[in-house]
């Protein structure tokens, strides 16, 4: 599903936002992403879900080579994967049944599947009854159901997040989270960016890598994405 060898990202000679990055994710897994500010998880995110490109090495995800893609082939890749941004990204002068119909609407899927589709998926986040009014009326954890919503609608093998619980309180979060593992517990492969220990801590037996200065680390028992770290309970992060 997500395969990352030797993968750099350099934005100054000399100087590289990722180093040397290698990795593979399987069909079904679910995945944490941690780092501090400023570790490079946004980089390798915007990498992943192909809006940078590599400076090196090679970056293959559900089936396409991202280092080598044209623009076409990036645009049916986005197409082929979901994606939930911290901030939203909801367009507020269409109702919430528009943005999340939106996918639906690119791939030119008849009137009547965008519906069905678009009301179920709306109620499996608790906002079917809200599907009318613009994401401007709702809370923050509504707008993120609604990202999450968008990003679930057309299907996809795989779910990226960058920082979905990052502007909600602890009991919103955890609600986000949930529906992120019931979403995996159907066979979605899901990626979480996060920097929220609490989060980690409260999901057992998920995978969890850590981003540090640009390089990749995993914890527990599997063989490390990169240079020798200590495992991620010796830092304060009782995971496992």
């Amino acid at each position: 599903m997500v395969n990352l060898s030797h993968v750099y990202k350099t934005y100054v000679a000399g100087q590289h936002v990722l180093k040397n990055l290698k990795l593979n994710i399987d069909k079904g897994e679910f995945v944490y992403l941690m780092g501090s500010s400023g570790a490079g998880k946004t980089t390798l995110f915007r990498l992943m879900t192909g809006f940078e490109r590599p400076t090196s090495g090679s970056l293959t995800i559900n089936g396409y080579n991202l280092d080598t893609s044209n623009k076409n082939e990036i645009l049916r890749f986005r197409r082929s994967i979901g994606v939930v941004f911290q901030d939203f990204r909801l367009l507020y002068d269409r109702s919430v049944f528009d943005n999340v119909a939106l996918p639906l609407q690119i791939q030119n899927m008849h009137s009547f599947q965008v519906m069905e589709r678009v009301e179920n998926i709306l109620n499996k986040v608790g906002l079917r009854r809200r599907m009318n009014e613009s994401p401007r009326h709702l809370s923050g954890g509504e707008k993120q159901r609604v990202a999450i919503a968008r990003a679930l609608v057309h299907e996809p093998d795989l779910i990226i997040a960058d920082e979905p619980t990052g502007n909600l309180d602890w009991k919103l979060s955890e609600e986000i989270n949930q529906l992120f593992m019931s979403v995996n517990e159907m066979g979605t492969t899901v990626i979480i960016a996060t920097h929220d220990d609490n989060l980690v801590k409260n999901t057992p037996n998920k995978r969890v890598l850590k981003i540090d200065n640009g390089e990749l680390f995993e914890s527990g028992d599997r063989e490390l994405c990169g240079p020798i770290l200590s495992p991620l309970r010796e830092i304060g992060l009782n995971i496992l």
